[in-house]
């Protein structure tokens, strides 16, 4: 096996550091299509749909998919399913479907079969890269270097690993005799961390093969091949239920979030019908109409205001419930409430130039048709997690909590993170500058 040593170097942002105007891929002389590939059964064992479930206001494999469409290296980008859903997602990411035969769809199905029918229905296709959507920390840098490796320095296959200083040992069963034994260590020379190399592992995140070496040999790693070590920030697998709020936090930090740079919004506006309340009205005996309201989203409300985000909270004419609770929601948070009437954008544009800021300066929290221009807007936004579905295809992040039930607390916290991350990176930039 032909390998070398391979780091990505390029830090925590990476292609965030491209404009959103790159030019798209343009294939080098000589080099044929290249696909990438993401297989995405339905039929998922220990987290139904898992593949579509949210994770960190995104479908699962979506990170995947935007990783791959920003690294602007492949022709084509394509998803493996047999499932109406999954392949509804797929195409809302911008990705082709590969409609799956049932041959292929079994529990007993192995990869290299589906990517072999892939290649015969597709034959202009020369080069795939099978990612695995299991891998949300997956950044466009990962992938353009990887591909270089073949494109550029002739390799046949390279596949994603990370180095793990593990002990690891063995049992040994032969009749009476069971025993246990060590595979990678001497137990009376325990090397330190510091000199030991370590093993590389397979972390799953991608493959890159050529299409002779998948068709001839029945093989994603063969020929000329090596790896791609990604570092341990990167490699986040999700396989069982325990997994997943391990992962929501390492993307949330970690993730690659587009070509933009976090978000530091000065203002947020957030529709109260919705989102404040959970779109239900209580009539009493006197006929009375009521709402209510998540004293954990006045809260979160109040830990924006804190970290001196301006807060406006929206009201519509056409709802007289809810302009006749402003004035209450005014005193138990705070912040200013503002009628609206039915398109939003058209009495906030006024305002958000009144004070001077650009939409990318502002988070917008709605749950409807009429939110929709806002929520393409703003630089931040976001959706309950009952949101329709016109909205929640329109926000940048859809929350797992329901309007009324916390999902504004979890849309402030999440504020307040991309907050913290551009705050590290200028810091992180003062320190790089004053090294070099």
């Amino acid at each position: 096996i032909m390998a070398e040593r391979k780091r990505g170097l390029s830090g925590e942002n990476g292609e965030q550091d491209r404009p959103a105007s790159a030019s798209k891929r343009v294939r080098p002389e000589g080099q044929g299509h290249v696909a990438a590939l993401v297989l995405a059964r339905g039929g998922s064992k220990g987290i139904p749909l898992k593949n579509i479930k949210m994770l960190a206001g995104v479908p699962l494999i979506g990170w995947v998919l935007r990783a791959a469409r920003d690294s602007d290296r492949f022709d084509s980008v394509w998803v493996s399913t047999d499932h109406d859903e999954i392949e509804k997602v797929a195409k809302a990411w911008g990705a082709k479907v590969h409609r799956r035969s049932p041959e292929v769809s079994r529990d007993s199905s192995s990869s290299l079969e589906t990517i072999q029918e892939f290649i015969r229905l597709n034959p202009e296709v020369d080069i795939v890269c099978h990612m695995q959507a299991t891998s949300p920390c997956l950044h466009p840098f990962h992938i353009q270097e990887a591909l270089d490796m073949i494109t550029k320095q002739g390799y046949d296959s390279v596949f994603s690993v990370v180095r793990r200083h593990q002990f690891r040992w063995t049992e040994i069963k032969k009749g009476s005799d069971e025993r246990t034994v060590p595979l990678n260590l001497v137990p009376t020379k325990r090397p330190r961390r510091q000199d030991w190399d370590g093993e590389l592992c397979e972390n799953g995140s991608f493959y890159f093969s050529k299409k002779q070496l998948i068709m001839s040999e029945g093989s994603l790693q063969g020929g000329s091949v090596t790896y791609y070590e990604m570092l341990p920030e990167y490699s986040v697998d999700i396989d069982v239920d325990i997994d997943w709020p391990v992962a929501e936090q390492r993307v949330l930090r970690f993730g690659y979030f587009g070509r933009h740079k976090p978000e530091v919004v000065h203002l947020m506006f957030c529709n109260v019908s919705g989102c404040l309340t959970e779109g239900r009205i209580f009539l009493s005996l006197s006929g009375e109409e009521m709402v209510s309201i998540n004293t954990r989203d006045t809260a979160g409300l109040r830990m924006l205001k804190e970290e001196g985000v301006e807060v406006i909270l929206l009201v519509s004419r056409l709802d007289p419930v809810a302009q006749s609770m402003a004035d209450k929601l005014a005193q138990r948070t705070g912040c200013q409430v503002l009628q609206v009437g039915a398109e939003p954008q058209e009495d906030l544009n006024a305002l958000v130039e009144q004070k001077k800021l650009s939409w990318k300066d502002v988070a917008y929290m709605g749950n409807d048709q009429p939110d929709v221009k806002c929520l393409n807007l703003a630089g931040l936004s976001a959706v309950p997690g009952d949101a329709p579905v016109v909205a929640s295809n329109a926000a940048k992040y859809t929350c797992h909590s329901k309007g009324g039930s916390g999902a504004v607390r979890e849309f402030c916290e999440y504020i307040l993170l991309q907050k913290k991350k551009a705050k590290s990176q200028v810091q992180q930039d003062r320190i790089d500058r004053h090294h070099f």
